[in-house]
């Protein structure tokens, strides 16, 4: 009797999880008589993977393609560059694409999340824990706070509007990302010990911290490609020339993904310290260890390896460094 109740439940289960698969009605026209093929992408972790194309006939594409819905795809026509971002429903939805202007000329119709999502982009940035208590249900809600909020709250914060969110979402990847990134979060409080690690630098020698802890080191988090960060890196550089003989180190770790990018930002900025990444841009070992969303962000931490300060820039770095190692001379 209890194999039969098994064998039920997991074919229950396995309904359930067919029920939110769904082959796409999904169908559009690309302003470009260029164009010979649209990308339907997959998003994850600030990141999108192509997992199916289709031709362009007369202006005209048309994808069937199986995916879960309702859920956050990419379309593109090179996928090489950012896409549209459309939140897909089993409901038929028709696309005008335009290439060169996605967000400015492209328009979405039939996905009633996507009609949530861009009014969400036009409310000036509505207060989360707002936005979710007036939709709790939609997965707009759990992917705005995933990827719009995670990085501006407190692990507290993190936690109270999770619980917000509808029964129905909390098994979905958004919420349990949030939920894994309360617990990461947690234990990187001021006066909790940074957590050790080892990366390769520019050359791909293995670089551990712990063994680079001398006075205050500062961790932190850029890419080449990030604008506020390479904006930020001239105040770190003279952070680093009026404080290093007192006793500031840096250990940087960029989420580039090309070698090749990351050298020459360093170069260009003339960053002169320890540089290290695994190169796997938002997959980064060392940012899922720290917590880190979005960039740049830092962590101070003493000889010892405890964190005295998170995401100091602009004047407050130079002046939460000269409170601390200017009062030891």
């Amino acid at each position: 009797m209890k194999r039969i109740l098994l064998g039920f439940a997991l074919f229950l289960g396995l309904v359930q999880t067919q029920a939110q698969e769904n082959n796409l009605q999904l169908k559009g026209t690309v302003a470009d008589t260029v164009v010979q093929y649209v990308y339907l992408q997959k998003f994850h972790n600030k990141m999108f993977t192509t997992i199916d194309s289709v031709k362009v006939k007369d202006g005209s594409f048309s994808f069937k393609t199986k995916v879960k819905t309702p859920e956050l795809y990419g379309l593109s026509v090179n996928t090489a560059s950012s896409p549209l971002y459309v939140f897909l429903e089993k409901e038929p939805i028709t696309v005008k694409l335009s290439p060169k202007k996605y967000y400015n000329a492209s328009t979405v119709s039939g996905s009633a999340s996507q009609d949530l999502f861009e009014t969400y982009k036009k409310s000036n940035d509505i207060e989360i824990s707002k936005f979710i208590t007036e939709n709790p249900k939609s997965i707009v809600s759990a992917y705005v706070l995933y990827r719009n909020w995670s990085y501006r709250l407190t692990p507290e914060q993190i936690t109270q509007n999770i619980a917000l969110l509808d029964k129905s979402l909390q098994n979905t990847t958004y919420v349990k990302e949030l939920k894994d990134l309360a617990i990461v979060l947690y234990g990187l409080a001021v006066g909790k010990k940074a957590p050790d690690f080892t990366e390769k630098d520019t050359e791909g020698k293995p670089v551990r911290f712990y063994e680079n802890l001398k006075g205050y080191t500062l961790v932190d988090f850029w890419a080449s490609w990030c604008g506020p960060c390479r904006r930020e890196n001239p105040n770190i550089v003279a952070a680093y020339k009026e404080f290093h003989d007192k006793g500031f180190n840096i250990i940087a770790i960029s989420l580039d993904k090309k070698k090749e990018n990351w050298v020459k930002g360093i170069q260009d900025d003339k960053l002169d310290w320890l540089q290290v990444s695994d190169l796997l841009f938002w997959n980064s070992a060392v940012a899922k260890l720290y917590g880190v969303r979005a960039i740049p962000a830092n962590y101070l931490v003493d000889s010892n390896g405890i964190i005295v300060a998170k995401n100091l820039h602009g004047e407050e770095l130079q002046a939460t460094l000269k409170s601390l190692l200017e009062k030891k001379i």
